[in-house]
């Protein structure tokens, strides 16, 4: 029998033990029931650099400084999920597309708020022509916006342009065909105001926002509430509530790593303090 790679093998068993390292310091400061848990998941056998590399490709256009009214009387827990009108968890695979995840899951959601039925729209068809971001290499959610925005292009559903996690050429489609463009969407900076981002929630539907993911490599539930800085804002998830209820407040995010990974796909961070940077570059879509 001969080795398997025996190089290859040996480099990813040492990723591995420097993976079970990594688990016990990020968990020796969650004390509380709740907090998030670290351990071993679909990305550890993964150097932090290669997880970065893959997954991490976010570009971080920087946003406005929030200074709109506050929302009176808001619910003390709020899930857009509970309405029905957010999409299956996806899987981006190994393809730098968490910014047209995003982007996609926040249109499909306030199409459907606005009256129609839930439609998985095409994330490829964001991936293969928003020409200002560079498709599985990374991207923007302000820049595809912004392109969405200016050229009016409707999105076709997923079925008719399926997900193949690598960039491809752009389709292009009749302008009377396809399901919804965007109108118009805002950007901003909520760190220190995050209330101000749960009133926008409540009001305009679930939204697209860039955080710091690096300690995601090792989640696997709970809520995030020490060790995520957002000195480096890499990836793009879509907030879809928030629960203000239990000891600790936090916000409920949909991530694109599939259903394995987190909470059934979701991670939980914590309101307040601006943890992982989830509260540094928010945007909200209007069709």
């Amino acid at each position: 029998m001969h080795e398997v790679n025996s190089e290859e093998f040996s480099r990813r068993h040492l990723y591995f033990q420097n993976s079970t390292e990594r688990h016990a310091y990020l968990n020796s400061f969650s004390t509380a029931p709740q907090s998030a848990k670290y351990g071993t998941n679909q990305f550890s056998n993964l150097s932090q650099k290669e997880f970065r590399d893959l997954y991490l490709r976010t570009i971080s256009d920087r946003a406005p400084v929030f200074s709109g009214p506050k929302t009176e009387q808001l619910p003390a827990k709020f899930d857009w999920r509970d309405k029905g009108v957010v999409a299956p968890v996806q899987n981006q695979q190994a393809c730098g597309s968490c910014w047209a995840f995003s982007v996609v899951g926040a249109m499909q959601a306030v199409h459907t708020i606005g009256g129609s039925r839930l439609e998985q729209l095409s994330v490829q068809q964001v991936l293969d022509c928003s020409f200002q971001n560079e498709g599985c290499n990374g991207g923007s959610p302000l820049r595809a916006l912004n392109w969405l925005k200016q050229t009016r292009v409707k999105l076709v559903p997923q079925l008719e342009y399926p997900y193949k996690a690598k960039t491809g050429i752009c389709h292009f489609f009749s302008l009377s065909h396809g399901v919804v463009a965007v109108k118009n969407f805002s950007a901003h900076d909520f760190s220190g105001q995050e209330e101000a981002m749960m009133g926008q929630l409540v009001e305009h539907g679930p939204l697209t926002a860039v955080v710091d993911a690096v300690s995601w490599q090792d989640y696997l539930g709970g809520i995030i509430q020490h060790h995520c800085s957002s000195q480096w804002s890499n990836h793009a998830v879509l907030v879809v509530g928030y629960d203000t209820t239990g000891d600790i407040p936090y916000w409920i995010v949909q991530n694109s790593w599939g259903t394995t990974w987190g909470n059934e796909g979701y991670v939980y961070v914590k309101i307040g303090g601006d943890v992982c940077g989830i509260a540094d570059n928010v945007a909200a879509v209007f069709l």
